[in-house]
């Protein structure tokens, strides 16, 4: 059974019918020949955090492919009172299809699938948030092909570099890591020392066979120096809401501002996986600069997730 909690649990040879598949479910959008490989089944969503494109995009996209979403809260089930994630796993594999799980603790996701017996997808966790990843790649790989389909598209990613900053111990900017390593791109991360990728992230990575594989620096200037692709996220992720003051104090000057967004190449583009804190993070002027496509990555959250699905319901014939 197939399962989706990390960006390579799509192996690297998948990775171009996968992108083709994103690039045909989006320009059949809407269209009477548009595939419904989720017919008749039902996915459940088990969000913990609160989300707009997340739950937006896959309930949408599962009922674009013909299933039924099922949204459930942690207090609409009895996982939020005290019920174990390995029975509720057992429990909602009698009655779904599928699992989309967006929680704190990626334990939670794991455990999901290794009790359950439904595939079950990453939709966030404190440690990474593949579906994202995979959008924001097919985004970039969108815009360099002028929209081709095929191969094409992962392999305009290769040899692409990317600048990430701020926060580069959070979610984001570990599940960027290990895509960047995936897609044949160079990553350089830079924010403050002591927001580093975490040792717990480097011991995944060196699991994967990608030690070492991003570089990391202090010094903004350096990180976007050649970056085709300039990306941040906000610096106080959900749960983090305490340490506001001080995330701000010591992240400030790794805010994406208009004159470091030009340190980048001159065609270089800005990516955000919002919401975005104008101000804080990232200056208005270059969300608003015809280089952002924050809105594309947006919209792709959708046709990539459906990809991502509907390979997933494919694997299990």
């Amino acid at each position: 059974m197939k399962h989706f909690l990390k960006e390579t649990d799509f192996k690297r040879a998948e990775l171009p019918k996968l992108f083709a598949l994103a690039r045909e479910l989006k320009l059949k959008r809407g269209k009477k020949n548009a595939p419904k490989p989720l017919q008749g089944q039902t996915w459940a969503m088990i969000f913990s955090k609160s989300s707009t494109r997340t739950r937006v995009s896959f309930e949408v996209g599962i009922h674009e492919l013909g299933g039924n979403p099922l949204f459930l809260n942690r207090n609409d089930i009895q996982l939020g009172r005290g019920e174990t994630i390995e029975d509720t796993a057992q429990v909602l594999s009698r009655f779904v299809h599928g699992l989309i799980v967006r929680t704190f603790d990626h334990s939670d996701v794991e455990r999901l699938a290794a009790t359950g017996s439904v595939p079950v997808v990453n939709a966030l966790t404190d440690f990474l948030h593949p579906c994202q990843i995979y959008s924001d790649a097919f985004t970039l790989a969108e815009r360099w092909t002028k929209g081709t389909t095929g191969a094409k598209l992962v392999d305009s990613l290769r040899g692409r570099k990317i600048a990430f900053l701020g926060d580069t111990a959070c979610n984001m900017a570990n599940s960027w890591i290990l895509g960047a390593n995936l897609f044949g791109m160079k990553i350089s991360l830079s924010g403050p020392k002591e927001f580093a990728p975490s040792a717990e992230f480097n011991a995944a990575l060196a699991k994967e066979g990608y030690a070492g594989g991003y570089q990391f620096t202090t010094d903004p200037f350096e990180a976007v120096r050649g970056a085709d692709v300039v990306y941040t996220d906000v610096w106080v992720s959900m749960g983090k809401e305490e340490e506001t003051k001080e995330r701000i104090r010591v992240m400030s000057p790794y805010a994406v501002t208009g004159k470091l967004f030009a340190a980048a190449k001159r065609d270089s583009l800005f990516m955000h996986c919002l919401p975005a804190h104008a101000g804080e993070e990232v200056m208005q002027e270059v969300l608003d600069s015809p280089r952002s496509i924050i809105f594309d990555e947006a919209e792709n959250r959708l046709h990539m997730q459906k990809a991502i699905l509907a390979a997933i319901v494919a694997a299990r014939k």
